[in-house]
């Protein structure tokens, strides 16, 4: 979210976490055996670091997204290959976007249509300054208005905002959605093949048309941040990730102050971002919010959290971004009253499934109530009633499943439920988490 560079080559500086850029690298540069560790450390730092800034610039300034990522694969290859060589080069990211305008450039070559008008106007000079300010300045976030396009099949919209824009790869985004990674691989190729075959046009949205696309590109954003925290080791640093949502939520609300979603989703970023030094113990384990330091929360992100919710509550217009907010706000009221008001997130709860029951909403509820009335069995028999497929496989049902068990008393139950959660969980944290709440209940061995 945050974590802005100095521009390269006209790119607007920001800097997202690209872990699918990363596993570009990993599998170039495992068929690459002239590649020095050196060499190969830099390409993943700056895969890493710029990927999805450099992605959105090509893909806008060349109208396809499918070329764009080829090019910039390619790109990354080059880089494997060159820099043993050469050096690596004092601006990488820079070097990086020059091999894939060139590849780019012979790609049009090579379809004999470098000479036409509609290609040429792709690649202005650099030199010539621009007529008017871009209506969306960051390049992502515009990025983000096209694939949210009403000729774009509304399910796959926020998904390839994350794939495309964001570089996070499918599978990821698979879990997330609770979807087979199969299945959705194959929603995110279809969509950009229909980008491609129908010739869906690149041009930024109208001020009038972004509240008609705002839904698609909040959802993205919100996805960015609720990814499983640091969930692979391969995947970078959530916080890089959970900055990048947070950037990008500020500038949307610096283009559309008057949406409350908008608003309710930056001030959830922002509640979020606040506890981030209370997060885990002096061991690198997870704290539970309600038990976390309150004294280690950050002031002044939650008081510019509560101006944004005001201000979204202003417009009279409730939606879940805003409610889900609202619940972080009653749990930050505790660094002010020393105390937890369950009953009050209790009843948030319920109207947020009441208006969107998604599964963490209803897990969301589900601890809340348990803890409202202070009956395990409560909230238990509210997760029972999840009766979905994908509950035996998501993770956060078995984690709050275990944890309603053991306060209820049931020891055995409780443990087969963390083994479950064990499983199914990739976040080195969060597995470190369970497995020592799992051998505080389990006891000593005999």
């Amino acid at each position: 979210m945050s974590g802005r560079d100095s521009e390269a080559e006209g790119l607007p500086g920001t800097a997202p976490a690209a872990a699918g850029a990363a596993a570009i690298v990993a599998a170039t540069a495992a068929a690459t055996a002239t590649a020095s560790a050196a060499a190969t450390a830099a390409a993943e730092a700056a895969a890493r670091q710029a990927y999805g800034r450099l992605l959105s610039w090509l893909a806008w300034q060349w109208r396809d997204i499918a070329a764009a990522e080829d090019a910039l694969a390619e790109a990354l290859l080059a880089a494997l290959l060159h820099w043993p060589r050469a050096g690596v080069p004092a601006r990488p990211e820079a070097w990086l976007l020059t091999a894939a305008r060139r590849q780019l450039l012979k790609a049009a070559r090579h379809q004999r249509v470098v000479e036409d008008p509609a290609v040429t106007v792709l690649f202005p000079d650099e030199a010539t300054p621009a007529t008017e300010p871009p209506a969306v300045p960051d390049a992502r976030l515009r990025l983000m208005f096209v694939c949210a396009h009403p000729a774009i099949d509304a399910p796959v919209r926020s998904a390839l905002m994350l794939q495309t824009v964001l570089g996070i790869d499918a599978a990821r985004i698979a879990r997330a959605c609770l979807v087979a990674p199969e299945a959705m691989t194959k929603r995110l190729v279809r969509a950009k093949a229909k980008i491609k075959a129908t010739g869906l046009r690149f041009e930024e949205p109208e001020a009038a048309e972004l509240p008609q696309r705002l839904a698609a590109v909040l959802e993205a954003i919100y996805g960015a941040c609720t990814l499983d925290w640091n969930e692979d080791e391969a995947a970078g640093p959530a916080e890089a990730l959970a900055d990048e949502a947070l950037h990008l939520a500020r500038v949307v609300v610096s283009l559309l102050p008057t949406q409350p979603e908008a608003l309710g989703l930056l001030a959830l970023l922002e509640l979020n971002a606040s506890r981030a030094a209370a997060r885990q113990d002096a061991q690198g384990l997870l704290v539970p919010l309600h038990l976390q330091d309150v004294t280690r929360w950050d002031r002044q992100l939650i008081a510019s959290a509560m101006a944004h919710l005001r201000a979204a509550a202003a417009w009279q217009h409730a939606g879940p971004f805003q409610l889900e907010a609202a619940i972080q706000a009653a749990h930050a009221s505790r660094q002010r009253t020393g105390c937890t008001p369950w009953g009050d997130i209790r009843a948030l709860y319920e109207t947020l499934v009441a208006l969107h029951p998604s599964m963490g909403a209803r897990i969301g509820h589900a601890l809340a109530v348990a803890y409202a009335v202070d009956d395990a069995s409560a909230g238990l028999a509210l997760l029972a009633g999840i009766d979905t497929p994908q509950r035996h496989t998501h993770q956060p049902w078995w984690a709050a499943q275990a944890h309603l068990l053991q306060r209820a008393g049931a020891r055995d139950e409780a443990l087969a439920a963390y083994e479950r959660a064990l499983a199914l969980s990739r976040s080195p944290v969060l597995r470190a988490t369970l497995a020592a709440r799992r051998r505080a209940l389990a006891g000593p061995a005999p």
